[in-house]
């Protein structure tokens, strides 16, 4: 079976190419990060103008790689959300014209389905169940992954997402956009001990579909883990409270005339957002009595956070996953193969549906 992925969720126009569930064809994607840089961040009006530009291209490229017409294809999976709404109206219309004109069927797929399944497009594959941590610009969550279509969410973002607070201390340090790569490159250089910055590792929350409720009073910010009774701390994210905590030491320093020594700031944030992602990772493999992990989203390509989890998953004899930084980041691949593994439960997709911001899973 040939699947034609497509992903517009942001701004990175893609598409690729699958042969069943194990053989990747091509893979082609247009980067918008030289359109967005000059605005600091995504300009969803931009972005949908752009991926309007690039579609027709891109996937007739993708095609071409793969040695294969459109006629050839046996379905297409597309990115029905979450995601920014123009965005995801290109490619989800795109796929929903390609398909009333050939009769080829499409089906909608969740783009945090896509980023769960992407460690599935290398060789080394884990076995189920397996805890997932997923962390981008638009999302930092924690899920249980039962089987190829079987997700559950234990915990995610109050605030900002992971990748969104890297982008903005990115951009309070007059560091270019996408901020991610630029923290990262500018931390090697820096003592990740020389800012004490605090780590929110909340109360302990009910869970509930759709919901979590906290009930702890606050938050509780630390810049330690917890040395007791950390199984009983919540599996959500809250990114806020630290990238307040960078503006104040910056504002602190200009107005004591200090310089701001830019790679201890980037080294010193970076380990407290990855202090949180990985001992609420293993928070949750604990909890679950889970052996495997898996990382997937953009800033899962960090190599500080894969570094960090690595030493910790050999510490507590777990096994940890991570595909490569290709098939991190928003891809056609991944959403193929979501795609593969929908089909096979689900019905294809009507002409009267639509996109969605938030994620259904």
């Amino acid at each position: 079976m040939l699947t034609l992925g497509i992903e517009t969720s942001c701004d990175d126009t893609a598409a690729a190419v699958l042969k069943d569930n194990d053989t990747l064809l091509s893979s082609v994607l247009s980067s918008q990060d030289q359109i967005h840089t000059r605005f600091g961040g995504v300009v969803p009006e931009l972005a949908s103008r752009k991926h309007l530009e690039a579609i027709v291209p891109i996937v007739q490229e993708a095609l071409d790689r793969a040695g294969v017409t459109l006629q050839e294809i046996d379905q297409i999976a597309v990115t029905q959300g979450p995601g920014l709404i123009g965005s995801l109206l290109v490619g989800f219309c795109y796929a929903k014209a390609i398909s009333y004109v050939t009769k080829i069927p499409y089906i909608g797929v969740d783009h945090m389905a896509g980023h769960l399944l992407a460690i599935f497009l290398e060789e080394d594959k884990p076995d189920f169940p397996y805890i997932a941590l997923i962390v981008s610009g638009g999302t930092s969550s924690i899920y249980l992954a039962q089987s190829h279509t079987s997700f559950s969410l234990l915990g995610r973002t109050r605030d900002d997402a992971a990748g969104e607070a890297f982008d903005k201390v990115a951009k309070l340090l007059g560091l270019p956009y996408p901020g991610g790569p630029h923290v990262s490159a500018e931390a090697r250089a820096g003592n990740s001990a020389a800012i004490k910055f605090p780590r929110a590792w909340l109360g302990r929350s009910l869970s509930f579909p759709g919901c979590h409720i906290s009930t702890g009073a606050s938050p509780v910010a630390r810049d330690t883990v917890p040395s007791s009774g950390i199984e009983d701390e919540s599996l959500d994210f809250s990114f806020s409270g630290l990238k307040t905590a960078v503006l104040n030491h910056c504002n602190q320093s200009r107005q004591k005339d200090l310089p701001l020594q830019i790679p201890d700031v980037c080294a010193s944030f970076q380990e407290a957002i990855v202090d949180v992602l990985v001992e609420k990772t293993l928070l949750a493999a604990r909890q679950h009595n889970i052996q495997t992990i898996v990382m997937g989203g953009g800033v899962s390509a960090n190599p500080r956070l894969r570094q960090s989890m690595l030493e910790r998953c050999q510490q507590e004899n777990k096994a940890l996953f991570v595909p490569r930084p290709s098939f991190c980041t928003d891809n056609g691949a991944m959403i193929a193969l979501a795609g593969f593994y929908y089909a096979r439960k689900s019905l294809p997709g009507s002409y009267d549906q639509d996109v969605y911001s938030r994620s259904q899973l």
